[in-house]
Order: structure tokens, then sequence, then C-alpha cells
């Protein structure tokens, strides 16, 4: 039965390996410009791989005609071959809005190729997907028998038919077989029937390591871990650990790669009330390791989320507590920040303003219709000056318009966001340098363009007092949300709950 199960199994369940960032919050939603067409993506993730996964794409104009999807890889082999695209459905109710269901068939740095085509021309856009399995399917009952039943058919039937050719080969036509024949068949049986079950034994335990492993493997099995120790000179020094093979072989902290400005992104979230935030940056130190002198810091049992980029473009966020002391730090300085608040409360009241720390405001920008899960939207704030008007004199953080941290209260979601949304800025670069690269006259490309390509780099000019981020909550529940933009020169923080149905 076990060879026939890992047989299925390998069909339609694949070969799970480790998670990938943004805990518990597994799709991934993209907001920018395919050439002239500004489009809002949201991938949804297959459960397991291979399997199938949902693209859904709004256009902001009614001049797309028609749009075309490919799986392809980010980089590495077979990143520039090309697939037969598949034709997005153009909904019926909303003409703006297309859907396609697409194969994924591979695992780790894979990305969706969007081809456009409509009134203005041609345009591409690549949005990368992590591609890792989120859990293992059981197999049905039913279908458990019914491949047992084919096992016990076949194994009878490959024990009969050596008795019998053992017993009958060598006689005539019209020869019955003797008691002598009779014999060598029984023991020409016994030995088909031991060698049947030797092979039987040797499937079922190549299926349970298989599945030990696959089970073990899991997104939830699989997220990093931070170590984290405070040191006596004040440094907090984390390392990130894998928990499978995989990291072993594939992920090297040695070689972890920049995301907007920094190899790390660290979240100190206090429990249980998440009433103090802070992001810093550490740096990475000798062995992989990263430190960071901490500021000053209240006493309390603090969340880690650490966001981390391996050299594939694959996003991870590594998670971990620490219980630290009352730290007397030095000042904040660069782009390190920290944000203070109210507990977190289930109040059904979610508030949409949130003071800033220089007087100014944030107001979450949102209609009175109630939060759910799994519905894909655009967030978005407004920040006014402390004479109640526009601020105008926003500055881009870390070469975004903002960031954005949904977490939800009991810390099984972090989602670190962008105006670009859930994707990690440096496999989107590595994604729009593969269309790049494949476009003709792509080798006189000067060192940049590709960057400002996707809007790492902001463009030299007044940026609007408004910031959005899309996004969609993977369950229901309690969230704080963490807004930052920068002002002045400083960085100002917009703390908001919401209560997601």
């Amino acid at each position: 039965m076990r060879i026939f199960s890992l047989l299925i199994a390998i069909l339609f369940v694949g070969t799970p390996v480790p998670a990938n960032a943004h805990v518990g919050s597994p799709d991934v939603f993209y907001e920018g410009d395919a050439g002239p067409y500004h489009l809002f993506v949201t991938v949804r993730m297959p459960q397991v791989i291979p399997g199938l996964a949902q693209v859904e794409i709004r256009s902001q104009s009614n001049k797309v005609r028609e749009i075309q999807l490919t799986i392809r890889r980010v980089s590495g082999f077979g990143y520039s071959l090309h697939a037969i695209p598949d034709l997005a459905q153009r909904s019926a109710q909303d003409p703006d809005f297309f859907v396609s269901r697409l194969w994924v068939m591979e695992t780790y740095d894979l990305q969706v190729r969007i081809e456009v085509d409509g009134a203005r021309g041609k345009a591409e856009l690549g949005v990368p997907i992590p591609a890792f399995p989120q859990t293992t399917l059981r197999m049905q009952r039913s279908l458990g028998m019914f491949l047992f039943c084919c096992m016990l058919f076949l194994a009878t039937g490959v024990v009969s038919v050596v008795g019998a050719s053992v017993r009958e080969a060598k006689l005539q036509q019209g020869e019955a077989p003797t008691s002598k024949d009779f014999r060598r068949a029984r023991i020409a049986m016994f030995a088909a029937s031991n060698l049947v079950l030797v092979v039987i034994g040797l499937g079922d335990a190549w299926w349970r390591v298989d599945a030990s492993d696959s089970q073990a493997q899991t997104w939830s099995s699989n997220s990093p871990h931070a170590l984290a120790t405070m040191q006596p000179d004040g440094r907090l020094v984390l390392r990130v650990q894998g928990r499978s093979e995989f990291w072993a072989k594939f992920v090297d902290p040695e070689k972890f790669i920049p995301d907007h400005g920094h190899l790390m992104h660290l979240f100190l979230i206090r429990l249980p009330y998440m009433d103090r935030m802070y992001h810093l940056h550490p740096e990475r130190i000798e062995g992989g390791s990263f430190a960071e002198s901490l500021p000053a810091i209240l006493a309390g049992k603090y969340q880690i989320f650490a966001d981390i980029v391996d050299d594939g473009g694959v996003p991870w966020t590594a998670v971990g507590q620490i219980d630290l002391p009352n730290v007397a730090g030095a000042p904040l300085s660069g782009d390190d920040a920290q944000a203070s608040g109210d507990p977190l409360t289930p109040t059904k009241d979610d508030a949409r303003l949130a003071q800033l720390p220089d007087g100014g405001r944030m107001i979450w920008e949102r209609d009175s219709s109630p939060l759910r899960a799994n519905v894909p939207m655009s967030f978005r704030f407004r920040i006014e000056a402390r004479n109640g008007k526009a601020a105008h004199d926003l500055e881009p953080y870390m070469g975004m318009a903002g960031h954005a941290a949904f977490v939800r209260s009991d810390s099984s979601v972090f989602a670190h966001v962008h105006p670009a949304g859930s994707v990690s800025m440096a496999a989107l670069e590595m994604a729009q340098a593969s269309i790049l690269s494949a476009t003709p006259g792509a080798n006189n490309l000067q060192p940049g363009q590709a960057r400002s390509h996707v809007g790492m780099t902001m463009p030299a000019q007044e940026l609007s007092p408004e910031v959005s981020f899309p996004y969609g909550f993977p369950k229901a529940g309690l969230y704080r949300i963490f807004v930052q933009v920068k002002r002045s020169g400083h960085v100002q923080t917009g703390i908001f709950d919401a209560h997601v149905e």
C-alpha cells in the first residue's frame, strides 16, 4: 500500500521545503506599474506543491485588453526559458478585474511573469513569489482502502503468476502437472511471497522516512529561529538558525543580501500588549551572526521578527523571544526607530487617528465596512502637520514612501509591507532585471536603471502626504498595525488596531 501511496503523494503533495517570510501570511500582494498600466496583483499561494496558485489582477484603468501569465524562476537555471502563457480571464461583472490559476510545480525563487496588452501597447512585469508548501495533506481513507485492495490484488497476482509459471511452463499439451511440479511451484510461490513482502517492507520504510521529512519541512515547522542573547556591553546578538537540513545546504547567513539598504530588519515588539515597538538594523559580525547596540528600552518580554533575504532573493522572517532588562542605551540614529502606544485591547472600536510624536497626526482612510480576512485591499494613510493641514515635508524612508508592519495579537501573523506590497524589494529588483536582460539593448543599461525601474530609488520630488500599502489579512482576529514615515529627517510611527472578521 505504501508504495502506491507514495506515488499518489508525489503527484499531489510534492516535496515540501522550508517556509518563506511574513509569518502566517503566505499570499503575495503587489501594487505597481507594468509600463503604463497600474496593477494591483494578489497571488494566493497553494497549500502544497505541486499545486494551483490563483492570481488576481486589478487594473486601474480600462485600457487593458489582455493579460497573459507564466511562472518562471527569478534567477539561475531556467529563468529565461519561455513557457506557454496562460490567458487570464476577465470578470464579467468587473472588466478591470482578471483572474487566472497557474500550476506551481517547483519551489524556492519563482516569479509570476505578467504580460499586459492594451491601448497603450505591451508591457511586462515580474512579481516574485517565494514558493513553499504550507502543509502536507492526509490521504483520504477511501483512497487508501482502494490502494490497499490494489496492492493485495497485484501481490497475489505476482505470486500466482510465479507459481503457475514454475508448475506448468515445461508441460506438453494435454499433460497434467505432477506432484513434483506442484512442490516446485509451492517453493517458488513461497520465495516470491517473501520477495514481495520484502519489497513492500522497503517501500513502507521509504514512505515513512519521506513522510516524516515532509511533515518536518512544512511552513510551520521550518520558519527560521532567531537566537538572541544580551551581551554585557549592551549589544543584542542574534543568530539566525534554520530548523531543517535545507538551511545547512542552501542558506548561508554570510551571503544574505541587502533589502532596501540593510541586511536585517529587526522588529522588537513588547508582549503581551504590543505597546512598544523597535525597528532596528543590526550589522553582520563574524560567523554570520548579527549585532545591534540597543537604544533605551523598557524591560519586558519582546517578540522578535528578523527579516533577511538570501542570495537567491528569497525573503525569510526569523522569529524568537527574549526577556530584556531596562536598557539605558544610546539615542536612535540612522534608520532605526521606535514607537510607543496604548496597550492593545479587545475593544471593537478601531481608532482611525494616531497622534505622532512631532505633534502631527496620521489618519487611516477607510470606510465604515468591517475588515474581513482573505480580502486584499489598499491600506491608505494620510499624514497631517500639527496645524491640521497635509504634511509636505515627507522624505523617503529607506528608499520607500513608508513601511508598515501588520502583527496579529498572538504573534502568529507578521508582515512587513511596503507601498509596492509584501514582496521583497531585493527579489523584485531581480525579477525586473530578468525582464530587462531579455530586452534588446539591455546590455547597455547603466548601473541603477533596473533599480529605478522597480521603485527602489524614490524620485527627487515632493512626496505625497498619503501613503498606501497593499495587503490582505490571512485570518480573523485582532491586529496591530505600525505605519512608519519620515518627516524632516525623523521617523514617525502611527499605531492602529484592526478587528478582522
